[in-house]
């Protein structure tokens, strides 16, 4: 039988290998230990060092770059855009920085802003009653002669884009003059919380840039509000003379509109600008509008889906205004066209 005395043996033995363990701990273990910790402390804080320096030193080049660039954006857009009308839609989200910074290089390219479209949460939304809201807005304000086809989405983008957008050819609305049924479209699309306006839209645009979110609701490919902006900014493209999808570099990763269009099964005419958060992006934004009246398309910026970082050769300003160029140059008929916009996922 196991006596007290036998507990408190144990006992004692256990404080006593307790304390010896704390006595070498502190005195023959700890020197080697506390070096070696000592050791990986100053490696990682070297490390550290070195990457906010080098962070630092992107920063200020990044900087310089900005600098250089808008010191000769004058030089590089004077005139490139004159005679022609942008109409700027913007994405909910989309970064005010971006659409300021667009705004100053179509300014600076001699580009008439007909206004601003704020696309609204409310026109991505896929509720059954929110869907044939937008239907029912759609189908009341379709040009008469026109059939909408695709999802709500698609005929929504079709009429929109057909109210705020022109070829400015033969048998199309001119651009510039107010027109009353893109007016009343406007209201009645605001009026259900779809978009808000500035400027005047209504007094239809040749050419359209999109302003995508300064990020993405998610990293997924199949991001249903980046295919749904995606079938928007290719409506536009279809009716007007040419369609710029820009954004900043953190916004333009997977799962936004623009990578949707250069990687997805989406691809486009429309152009695409992942740097739009810097001078150089806003300056290729108008560069690559100068492009699509051409009939070519491009993806640009510095993110790695990117094929250069702007047309090359960079379009050099013309003496005749680039609104003297026929509308139909390198583009296709935009109703003959149209069903394809709505054909695609939404």
């Amino acid at each position: 039988m196991i006596d007290f005395r036998y507990h408190l043996v144990s006992i004692v033995a256990v404080f006593l290998a307790l304390g010896i363990g704390l006595l070498l701990g502190a005195t023959a273990l700890q020197p080697s230990t506390l070096a070696g910790l000592i050791k990986t402390s100053q490696r990682e804080r070297h490390q550290i060092d070195s990457l906010i320096a080098g962070n630092g030193q992107l920063n200020r080049q990044i900087s310089s770059n900005d600098q250089f660039a808008a010191a000769n954006a004058p030089l590089l857009l004077g005139q490139l855009l004159a005679g022609q009308r942008v109409v700027v839609v913007e994405a909910p989200g989309a970064s005010g920085q971006v659409v300021s910074g667009i705004d100053q290089a179509l300014t600076e390219s001699d580009a008439i802003i007909a206004g601003h479209v704020q696309i609204q949460s409310r026109f991505f939304d896929v509720s059954p009653a929110t869907q044939e809201q937008l239907t029912q807005l759609a189908q009341q304000f379709a040009p008469a002669g026109v059939t909408l086809h695709g999802s709500p989405v698609a005929q929504a983008s079709q009429v929109l884009a057909d109210a705020i957008l022109t070829r400015d050819g033969p048998g199309q609305p001119v651009a510039g003059e107010t027109d009353s049924a893109s007016a009343a479209l406007l209201s009645g699309f605001g009026a259900g919380g779809f978009l808000t306006r500035s400027g005047h839209p209504e007094a239809r645009a040749t050419l359209a840039v999109v302003v995508t979110p300064a990020s993405p609701s998610t990293t997924s490919d199949s991001n249903p509000a980046s295919q749904r902006l995606v079938t928007l900014a290719q409506a536009l493209n279809l009716i007007g003379q040419g369609t710029v999808m820009a954004g900043s570099v953190s916004g333009s990763g997977p799962g936004s509109a623009i990578d949707v269009i250069r990687t997805g099964a989406r691809r486009s005419r429309v152009s695409t600008v992942d740097d739009a958060d810097h001078t150089i992006g806003q300056i290729v934004v108008a560069q690559a509008l100068y492009e699509q009246l051409r009939g070519i398309s491009g993806s640009y910026g510095s993110t790695s889906s990117a094929a250069a970082p702007g047309p090359s050769p960079a379009p050099t300003p013309s003496p005749a205004p680039s609104g003297s160029l026929p509308a139909s140059a390198g583009r296709p008929s935009p109703h003959a066209a149209a069903a394809t916009a709505g054909a695609g996922k939404s």
